[in-house]
């Protein structure tokens, strides 16, 4: 690991609870990690583990119970709803398991729509949303609607509008869960080549150990715990697997 990474989210003691009853729910019990620019972490777990929580948590769409969440210099979970709307259009991309695409546009006119939001004019939005659908490699479907794509088109959609904005981070939330196996291997593949090359950093969330391993750090959470950290040795961009490089136990 060299000295010169520079990090972009700190968490530290990061608890979530719930009250159920008279019983308190622990969904994040004592967090503490630190992912760095350029980087692709993987956060690993069962249903119920607490990832997706956590990935609420770093968005900023969750609040803490008790604990910082520091991204890109910024402490979370001191800003108010405004404070984070503004910070999430300036600084995060999102790519989500289901789309969530718009059936009555194209390729180009989805993509773009992060930036109308941004008042980008339509000429200069629409070059951009084109550049980036090359870059994943839809440069023919770019007129194409929602519903003539398949599902690695429309996820490849989906990734292009997430960068479009050229955010710091990206988060993903299970997002090749609709997807063949296939296709799950070209979409992360691609995913990684791009935050390698863009220099940003790609959080994704999934409960599938074996996607995890295309990610440079694993982070294994249980019962709201991170356990365990694995960090990966990728051997050029059509790696299959993953060996692992370091493992540290945290417990």
């Amino acid at each position: 690991m060299g000295q010169e990474r520079t990090p972009i989210i700190r968490v530290k003691n990061l608890y979530k609870i719930y009250k159920v009853g008279t019983n308190k729910v622990y969904a994040l019990n004592g967090v503490d990690f630190t992912m760095y620019k350029g980087e692709f972490c993987a956060i690993v777990g069962p249903s119920g583990s607490g990832k997706s929580t956590l990935l609420n948590m770093l968005a900023g769409l969750e609040k803490p119970s008790k604990g910082e969440v520091v991204i890109a210099g910024k402490h979370m979970e001191k800003m108010n709803e405004n404070q984070l709307v503004a910070f999430r259009r300036e600084n995060v991309g999102f790519i989500f398991q289901s789309y969530n695409l718009l059936q009555t546009l194209n390729a180009v006119e989805n993509v773009a729509l992060p930036l109308s939001f941004r008042g980008v004019p339509r000429r200069v939005r629409n070059e951009k949303a084109k550049k980036y659908l090359k870059l994943v490699g839809l440069s023919k479907q770019m007129k194409h609607m929602a519903n003539e794509m398949s599902g690695g088109q429309q996820q490849r959609v989906g990734i292009a509008r997430a960068l479009v904005v050229h955010p710091k981070i990206i988060f993903a939330d299970e997002p090749t869960g609709n997807l063949d196996s296939k296709t799950t291997m070209e979409v992360l593949a691609l995913m990684r080549k791009i935050v390698r090359e863009q220099d940003q950093t790609l959080v994704m969330v999934t409960h599938d150990n074996h996607l995890a391993t295309y990610a440079d750090r694993q982070f294994h959470i249980v019962d709201g715990k991170i356990v365990k950290i694995e960090e990966q040795c990728h051997e050029g961009a059509a790696k299959e697997g993953g060996h692992e490089e370091d493992t540290q136990p945290l417990f």
